[in-house]
């Protein structure tokens, strides 16, 4: 069961949710301690979390240094358009964690599928978040999910070059395999995802996007955290995922939600 604090622990516990400041509360947590960070912060006013608001390159400092050597963070951002101009914020934000001594690893792309018209008429529908996945130094865990390819599985696929006389040369053969390792862009179906629906948070993480990213980049037992955790969704996934959780959470009401929301899924854990 998750626990509850409302300042930084002398002894973690393995599932601990702590209500306060994400940059004043990483200050407490060792250097080097931290195997895979998950989380969205609130940006560019998209994203209201009870007024509250962040100090971005502080916090993006505290996290070079609690995350271990080879460990990840997943930073999912997107950027406000005001008056016909994007903010930027995402890319300055993932050029500050480089200053800070991250590699930028990969620039993921999160779809999001099944939702309504986002944008003005000016521009095309606005239906993406980038996932920029930060490593700190070469990564210790890297675990590429596959994913069915029913579409052209069993076909045959050819590669060659083609001389002048037009033969084919050096024709090389395969056959599509059922799971080939997927892409960088995840396409997310929006609105049906477990309880999502009923945390009352106003920008729940999709839960398929935080296991997939728990499951790529760390194993059974690391320590996961999530500094802004919101409605819960990233502890939520270490529970079913066999990790150790830390999360940061500044409203009280959010943190008492997902306390409960939590806890249910390892209650019935316990029951099987």
């Amino acid at each position: 069961m998750i626990k509850l604090h409302d300042s930084f622990p002398d002894k973690l516990t393995g599932l601990d949710l702590v209500i306060g400041d994400s940059a004043k509360l990483l200050a407490s947590v060792p250097p080097d301690t931290i195997d895979l960070v998950v989380t969205s912060p609130p940006y560019d006013g998209l994203r209201t979390y009870n007024g509250f608001c962040f100090d971005f390159e502080n916090i993006a400092q505290q996290l070079y240094r609690v995350t271990k050597p080879g460990g990840v963070v997943v930073w999912v951002v997107g950027d406000a358009t005001i008056d016909g101009d994007e903010t930027g914020t995402s890319f300055r934000q993932a050029l500050f964690f480089k200053q800070c001594g991250f590699a930028l690893h990969d620039t993921m792309i999160y779809e999001k599928t099944g939702t309504g018209a986002c944008g003005s008429n000016r521009s095309y529908w606005q239906i993406f978040e980038y996932m920029f996945v930060f490593a700190k130094g070469k990564l210790k865990t890297v675990n590429r999910l596959k994913d069915t390819r029913n579409a052209k599985y069993g076909s045959v696929q050819t590669r060659g070059r083609i001389s002048n006389n037009g033969d084919i040369k050096d024709n090389k053969i395969r056959i599509v395999p059922e799971f080939s390792v997927r892409s960088n862009v995840w396409r997310i179906q929006q609105g049906n995802n477990g309880d999502n629906n009923d945390t009352g948070h106003p920008a729940p993480f999709p839960e398929i996007l935080a296991a997939d990213h728990i499951a790529s980049w760390s194993n059974p037992g690391d320590l996961i955290m999530d500094i802004f955790s919101g409605s819960g969704t990233t502890g939520k996934m270490c529970v079913l995922g066999g990790r150790n959780f830390l999360g940061f959470e500044i409203s009280k009401e959010y943190a008492l939600a997902s306390e409960k929301r939590i806890n249910y899924v390892a209650a019935q854990l316990k029951m099987f």
